[in-house]
Protein backbone atom coordinates (compact mmCIF):
# COMPACT_ATOMS: atom_id res chain seq x y z
CA UNK A 1 0.00 0.00 0.00
CA UNK A 2 1.53 3.45 -1.05
CA UNK A 3 2.13 5.98 1.49
CA UNK A 4 -0.18 8.55 0.06
CA UNK A 5 -2.92 6.04 0.85
CA UNK A 6 -2.23 5.14 3.96
CA UNK A 7 -1.84 8.70 5.33
CA UNK A 8 -5.46 9.19 3.70
CA UNK A 9 -6.65 5.96 5.72
CA UNK A 10 -5.37 6.93 8.96
CA UNK A 11 -6.15 10.99 8.89
CA UNK A 12 -9.68 9.47 8.15
CA UNK A 13 -9.29 7.21 10.98
CA UNK A 14 -8.16 10.52 13.44
CA UNK A 15 -11.08 11.99 11.83
CA UNK A 16 -13.93 10.18 12.65
CA UNK A 17 -12.51 8.77 16.21
CA UNK A 18 -12.39 12.72 16.75
CA UNK A 19 -16.29 12.99 16.05
CA UNK A 20 -17.45 10.09 17.47
CA UNK A 21 -15.51 10.35 20.88
CA UNK A 22 -16.19 13.84 20.98
CA UNK A 23 -20.01 13.13 20.50
CA UNK A 24 -20.30 9.89 22.83
CA UNK A 25 -18.37 12.30 25.86
CA UNK A 26 -20.76 14.61 25.24
CA UNK A 27 -23.26 12.55 25.86
CA UNK A 28 -21.66 11.69 28.69
CA UNK A 29 -21.11 7.66 28.03
CA UNK A 30 -18.40 6.15 30.02
CA UNK A 31 -15.10 4.91 27.65
CA UNK A 32 -16.30 7.31 25.62
CA UNK A 33 -12.36 8.25 24.28
CA UNK A 34 -12.05 4.50 23.86
CA UNK A 35 -15.50 3.61 22.52
CA UNK A 36 -14.93 6.32 19.67
CA UNK A 37 -12.13 4.99 18.53
CA UNK A 38 -13.05 1.10 18.68
CA UNK A 39 -16.02 2.08 16.54
CA UNK A 40 -14.33 4.47 14.15
CA UNK A 41 -11.75 2.02 13.50
CA UNK A 42 -14.50 -1.04 12.85
CA UNK A 43 -16.09 1.12 10.65
CA UNK A 44 -13.04 2.10 8.38
CA UNK A 45 -11.51 -1.92 9.08
CA UNK A 46 -15.26 -3.80 7.38
CA UNK A 47 -14.87 -1.04 4.65
CA UNK A 48 -11.18 -1.89 3.59
CA UNK A 49 -9.08 -0.05 4.97
CA UNK A 50 -5.34 -1.70 4.94
CA UNK A 51 -4.03 0.39 8.20
CA UNK A 52 -3.01 -1.87 10.95
CA UNK A 53 -1.72 -0.77 14.73
CA UNK A 54 1.89 -2.33 15.20
CA UNK A 55 1.98 -4.67 17.64
CA UNK A 56 4.56 -2.61 19.74
CA UNK A 57 1.59 -0.07 19.56
CA UNK A 58 -0.62 -2.40 21.50
CA UNK A 59 1.39 -3.55 23.70
CA UNK A 60 2.51 -0.35 25.05
CA UNK A 61 -1.21 0.66 25.14
CA UNK A 62 -1.66 -2.00 27.47
CA UNK A 63 1.16 -1.22 29.47
CA UNK A 64 0.06 2.44 30.35
CA UNK A 65 -3.14 1.30 31.11
CA UNK A 66 -1.45 -1.10 33.69
CA UNK A 67 0.52 1.62 34.90
CA UNK A 68 -2.89 3.30 35.52
CA UNK A 69 -4.42 1.13 37.38
CA UNK A 70 -1.65 1.07 39.64
CA UNK A 71 -1.80 4.35 40.36
CA UNK A 72 -5.39 4.39 40.99
CA UNK A 73 -5.65 1.20 43.34
CA UNK A 74 -4.70 0.73 46.64
CA UNK A 75 -3.57 -1.95 49.11
CA UNK A 76 -6.98 -1.86 49.17
CA UNK A 77 -7.28 -4.81 46.29
CA UNK A 78 -5.57 -6.94 48.31
CA UNK A 79 -7.11 -6.65 51.50
CA UNK A 80 -10.90 -7.25 49.18
CA UNK A 81 -9.12 -10.71 48.34
CA UNK A 82 -8.61 -11.61 51.20
CA UNK A 83 -11.87 -10.87 52.99
CA UNK A 84 -13.96 -12.27 50.41
CA UNK A 85 -11.90 -14.93 48.23
CA UNK A 86 -14.21 -18.29 48.31
CA UNK A 87 -17.16 -15.67 47.30
CA UNK A 88 -15.16 -14.49 44.39
CA UNK A 89 -13.61 -17.80 43.28
CA UNK A 90 -17.08 -18.63 43.31
CA UNK A 91 -18.39 -16.12 41.21
CA UNK A 92 -15.27 -16.73 38.69
CA UNK A 93 -15.90 -20.11 38.68
CA UNK A 94 -20.13 -19.34 37.55
CA UNK A 95 -18.59 -16.95 34.84
CA UNK A 96 -16.46 -19.69 33.45
CA UNK A 97 -19.50 -22.18 33.62
CA UNK A 98 -21.86 -20.34 32.30
CA UNK A 99 -18.81 -19.91 28.73
CA UNK A 100 -18.61 -23.61 29.09
CA UNK A 101 -22.80 -24.50 28.66
CA UNK A 102 -22.52 -21.27 25.98
CA UNK A 103 -19.37 -22.72 23.80
CA UNK A 104 -21.23 -26.81 24.69
CA UNK A 105 -24.63 -25.24 22.81
CA UNK A 106 -22.45 -23.33 20.27
CA UNK A 107 -20.62 -26.85 19.31
CA UNK A 108 -23.46 -28.59 19.71
CA UNK A 109 -26.17 -26.82 17.40
CA UNK A 110 -23.80 -24.25 15.48
CA UNK A 111 -22.35 -24.23 12.24
CA UNK A 112 -18.48 -23.78 13.51
CA UNK A 113 -16.27 -26.44 12.79
CA UNK A 114 -14.30 -28.43 15.41
CA UNK A 115 -12.84 -26.43 19.09
CA UNK A 116 -13.54 -23.12 17.60
CA UNK A 117 -16.54 -22.66 19.45
CA UNK A 118 -15.46 -23.54 22.59
CA UNK A 119 -12.53 -21.40 22.23
CA UNK A 120 -14.72 -18.67 21.00
CA UNK A 121 -16.45 -18.27 24.07
CA UNK A 122 -14.30 -18.21 26.39
CA UNK A 123 -15.05 -15.27 29.20
CA UNK A 124 -11.55 -13.24 28.59
CA UNK A 125 -8.26 -13.13 27.41
CA UNK A 126 -9.03 -12.28 24.15
CA UNK A 127 -5.42 -12.35 22.47
CA UNK A 128 -4.59 -15.42 24.94
CA UNK A 129 -7.54 -17.65 23.55
CA UNK A 130 -6.54 -16.28 20.31
CA UNK A 131 -3.23 -17.27 20.02
CA UNK A 132 -3.72 -20.92 21.91
CA UNK A 133 -7.14 -21.79 19.90
CA UNK A 134 -4.34 -22.05 16.27
CA UNK A 135 -1.92 -24.18 18.61
CA UNK A 136 -4.56 -26.07 19.79
CA UNK A 137 -6.03 -26.61 15.85
CA UNK A 138 -9.08 -24.54 16.28
CA UNK A 139 -9.63 -21.77 13.44
CA UNK A 140 -8.03 -18.91 14.93
CA UNK A 141 -9.47 -16.57 12.53
CA UNK A 142 -13.17 -17.30 13.72
CA UNK A 143 -12.07 -17.18 17.26
CA UNK A 144 -10.72 -14.46 17.04
CA UNK A 145 -14.19 -12.78 15.63
CA UNK A 146 -16.20 -14.44 18.26
CA UNK A 147 -13.42 -12.89 20.99
CA UNK A 148 -13.32 -9.40 19.50
CA UNK A 149 -16.67 -9.11 18.68
CA UNK A 150 -17.37 -10.03 22.13
CA UNK A 151 -14.92 -7.37 23.59
CA UNK A 152 -16.94 -4.77 21.19
CA UNK A 153 -20.31 -5.58 22.74
CA UNK A 154 -19.59 -6.05 26.44
CA UNK A 155 -17.64 -2.53 26.16
CA UNK A 156 -20.67 -1.11 24.32
CA UNK A 157 -23.09 -2.73 26.69
CA UNK A 158 -20.74 -2.06 30.01
CA UNK A 159 -20.90 1.45 29.01
CA UNK A 160 -24.87 1.97 28.56
CA UNK A 161 -25.47 0.14 31.75
CA UNK A 162 -22.70 2.42 33.58
CA UNK A 163 -24.76 5.63 31.82
CA UNK A 164 -28.24 4.38 32.90
CA UNK A 165 -26.86 3.43 36.48
CA UNK A 166 -25.09 6.87 36.98
CA UNK A 167 -28.45 8.76 36.12
CA UNK A 168 -26.90 10.38 33.01
CA UNK A 169 -24.25 12.01 34.95
CA UNK A 170 -20.36 11.48 34.58
CA UNK A 171 -18.33 11.80 37.58
CA UNK A 172 -15.11 13.75 37.48
CA UNK A 173 -13.26 10.54 36.55
CA UNK A 174 -14.80 10.32 33.54
CA UNK A 175 -12.27 12.05 32.04
CA UNK A 176 -10.35 10.06 29.66
CA UNK A 177 -7.39 10.74 32.66
CA UNK A 178 -7.09 11.22 36.68
CA UNK A 179 -6.44 14.85 36.33
CA UNK A 180 -2.79 16.36 37.72
CA UNK A 181 -2.30 19.68 39.00
CA UNK A 182 1.24 19.68 38.08
CA UNK A 183 3.19 17.30 36.64
CA UNK A 184 6.55 15.70 38.61
CA UNK A 185 9.21 14.67 35.67
CA UNK A 186 10.45 11.97 38.13
CA UNK A 187 7.20 10.18 38.26
CA UNK A 188 6.48 10.88 34.41
CA UNK A 189 9.49 9.20 33.74
CA UNK A 190 9.11 6.22 36.31
CA UNK A 191 5.61 5.84 34.43
CA UNK A 192 7.11 5.41 31.17
CA UNK A 193 9.97 3.34 32.39
CA UNK A 194 7.52 0.65 34.30
CA UNK A 195 5.25 0.77 31.35
CA UNK A 196 8.27 0.35 28.33
CA UNK A 197 10.18 -2.17 30.50
CA UNK A 198 7.02 -4.30 32.36
CA UNK A 199 5.34 -4.37 28.96
CA UNK A 200 7.95 -5.80 26.78
CA UNK A 201 9.27 -8.51 29.81
CA UNK A 202 5.21 -9.42 30.23
CA UNK A 203 5.45 -10.50 26.75
CA UNK A 204 8.90 -11.86 26.31
CA UNK A 205 8.11 -14.37 28.97
CA UNK A 206 4.51 -14.92 27.65
CA UNK A 207 2.85 -14.15 31.12
CA UNK A 208 -0.80 -14.12 30.60
CA UNK A 209 -2.11 -10.34 29.54
CA UNK A 210 1.24 -9.71 30.56
CA UNK A 211 1.61 -6.15 28.92
CA UNK A 212 -1.00 -5.17 31.58
CA UNK A 213 -0.59 -7.04 34.11
CA UNK A 214 2.97 -6.86 34.85
CA UNK A 215 3.23 -3.01 34.52
CA UNK A 216 0.34 -3.02 36.74
CA UNK A 217 2.12 -4.99 39.95
CA UNK A 218 5.20 -3.42 39.23
CA UNK A 219 3.69 -0.11 39.53
CA UNK A 220 1.83 -0.90 42.00
CA UNK A 221 5.28 -2.01 44.06
CA UNK A 222 7.05 1.00 43.06
CA UNK A 223 4.69 3.84 44.55
CA UNK A 224 4.07 1.55 48.15
CA UNK A 225 7.80 1.07 48.47
CA UNK A 226 9.62 3.44 46.10
CA UNK A 227 8.55 6.66 47.18
CA UNK A 228 7.01 7.71 43.59
CA UNK A 229 3.85 8.96 42.48
CA UNK A 230 2.85 7.62 38.70
CA UNK A 231 2.37 10.42 36.34
CA UNK A 232 0.11 10.11 33.39
CA UNK A 233 -1.05 13.49 31.85
CA UNK A 234 -4.20 13.70 29.73
CA UNK A 235 -2.17 13.56 26.29
CA UNK A 236 -0.52 9.77 27.35
CA UNK A 237 -4.16 8.68 28.06
CA UNK A 238 -5.66 9.70 25.14
CA UNK A 239 -3.70 8.34 22.80
CA UNK A 240 -3.41 5.18 24.90
CA UNK A 241 -6.93 4.99 24.85
CA UNK A 242 -7.19 5.47 21.37
CA UNK A 243 -4.57 3.29 20.45
CA UNK A 244 -6.19 0.41 22.31
CA UNK A 245 -9.54 1.18 20.51
CA UNK A 246 -7.83 1.34 17.18
CA UNK A 247 -5.86 -2.19 18.16
CA UNK A 248 -9.14 -3.94 18.46
CA UNK A 249 -11.78 -2.30 15.79
CA UNK A 250 -9.20 -2.28 12.88
CA UNK A 251 -9.18 -6.55 13.62
CA UNK A 252 -12.80 -6.71 11.84
CA UNK A 253 -11.84 -6.38 8.44
CA UNK A 254 -14.07 -7.51 5.63
CA UNK A 255 -11.94 -10.44 4.80
CA UNK A 256 -12.51 -12.20 8.48
CA UNK A 257 -16.38 -10.96 8.49
CA UNK A 258 -16.79 -12.33 5.04
CA UNK A 259 -15.43 -15.76 6.11
CA UNK A 260 -17.45 -16.20 9.92
CA UNK A 261 -20.50 -14.05 7.68
CA UNK A 262 -22.84 -17.64 8.39
CA UNK A 263 -21.87 -17.67 11.85
CA UNK A 264 -22.33 -14.04 12.73
CA UNK A 265 -26.04 -14.32 14.15
CA UNK A 266 -24.91 -17.20 16.47
CA UNK A 267 -22.03 -15.50 17.65
CA UNK A 268 -24.11 -12.51 18.16
CA UNK A 269 -26.69 -15.06 20.21
CA UNK A 270 -23.91 -16.51 22.08
CA UNK A 271 -22.21 -13.26 23.29
CA UNK A 272 -25.67 -11.55 24.04
CA UNK A 273 -26.49 -15.15 26.30
CA UNK A 274 -23.07 -15.20 28.09
CA UNK A 275 -23.56 -11.35 28.96
CA UNK A 276 -26.88 -11.68 30.34
CA UNK A 277 -26.00 -14.85 32.07
CA UNK A 278 -23.32 -12.84 33.56
CA UNK A 279 -25.92 -9.77 34.39
CA UNK A 280 -27.33 -12.58 36.68
CA UNK A 281 -24.25 -13.28 38.61
CA UNK A 282 -23.62 -9.87 39.39
CA UNK A 283 -27.61 -9.42 40.66
CA UNK A 284 -26.42 -12.76 42.85
CA UNK A 285 -23.21 -11.24 43.60
CA UNK A 286 -25.51 -7.74 44.78
CA UNK A 287 -27.46 -10.08 47.21
CA UNK A 288 -24.18 -12.00 48.90
CA UNK A 289 -21.46 -8.72 49.15
CA UNK A 290 -22.59 -5.16 50.37
CA UNK A 291 -21.72 -3.32 46.92
CA UNK A 292 -23.62 -1.78 44.04
CA UNK A 293 -25.23 -3.21 40.82
CA UNK A 294 -22.59 -1.08 38.53
CA UNK A 295 -19.76 -2.28 40.64
CA UNK A 296 -20.88 -5.95 40.01
CA UNK A 297 -22.00 -6.13 36.45
CA UNK A 298 -18.30 -4.49 35.88
CA UNK A 299 -17.13 -7.06 37.59
CA UNK A 300 -18.95 -10.33 36.35
CA UNK A 301 -18.84 -8.48 32.59
CA UNK A 302 -17.05 -11.34 30.61
CA UNK A 303 -15.08 -8.15 28.09
CA UNK A 304 -11.20 -7.77 28.29
CA UNK A 305 -9.32 -6.80 31.57
CA UNK A 306 -8.22 -3.52 29.75
CA UNK A 307 -11.33 -2.65 28.27
CA UNK A 308 -13.84 -3.06 31.42
CA UNK A 309 -10.74 -1.49 33.64
CA UNK A 310 -11.46 2.05 31.19
CA UNK A 311 -14.41 2.16 32.36
CA UNK A 312 -14.34 1.20 35.75
CA UNK A 313 -12.06 3.99 36.10
CA UNK A 314 -14.23 6.29 34.54
CA UNK A 315 -17.53 5.36 36.68
CA UNK A 316 -18.42 5.66 40.66
CA UNK A 317 -17.53 2.02 41.40
CA UNK A 318 -15.43 -0.08 43.91
CA UNK A 319 -12.62 -0.30 41.60
CA UNK A 320 -10.43 -2.48 43.90
CA UNK A 321 -13.12 -5.61 43.88
CA UNK A 322 -13.64 -5.02 40.17
CA UNK A 323 -9.84 -5.68 39.44
CA UNK A 324 -9.64 -8.09 41.81
CA UNK A 325 -12.51 -10.36 39.94
CA UNK A 326 -11.12 -9.59 36.63
CA UNK A 327 -7.34 -10.21 37.16
CA UNK A 328 -8.49 -13.51 39.10
CA UNK A 329 -10.62 -14.60 36.27
CA UNK A 330 -8.25 -13.98 34.09
CA UNK A 331 -5.92 -16.49 35.19
CA UNK A 332 -8.73 -19.33 35.63
CA UNK A 333 -9.38 -18.28 32.22
CA UNK A 334 -6.12 -19.09 30.35
CA UNK A 335 -5.54 -21.82 33.06
CA UNK A 336 -9.47 -23.65 32.22
CA UNK A 337 -9.00 -22.88 28.41
CA UNK A 338 -7.32 -26.01 26.96
CA UNK A 339 -8.96 -28.18 28.81
CA UNK A 340 -12.49 -27.06 29.08
CA UNK A 341 -12.22 -26.50 25.23
CA UNK A 342 -11.57 -30.50 25.12
CA UNK A 343 -14.40 -31.49 27.69
CA UNK A 344 -16.65 -29.34 25.74
CA UNK A 345 -15.72 -30.71 22.01
CA UNK A 346 -15.61 -34.31 23.70
CA UNK A 347 -19.26 -34.17 24.88
CA UNK A 348 -20.87 -31.89 22.57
Amino acid sequence: MGWKRAAGQWAGLFALSAGLTLGLDAAALPAAWLIGPMVAAIALGVGGAAIRVPGSGFIGAQAVIGCLVAHAVTSDILLSIVQNWPLMLATVGVTVLVSGVVGWLFVRYGSLPGTTAAWGTSPGAAAAMVAMAGEYGADARLVAVMQYLRVVLVVLSASIVSHILMDGTAPAANAPVARVEALDPLGFVATLAVAGIGGWAGTRFRVPSGALLVPMVAGALLQAGGGVTLQLPHPLLTVTYAVLGWSIGLRFTREVLGHAFRAIPQMLLSTGLMIALCGVSAWILVTLLPTDPLTAYLATSPGGLDSVVVIALGANVNLPLVLALQTLRLFVVVLSGPPLARLITRYA
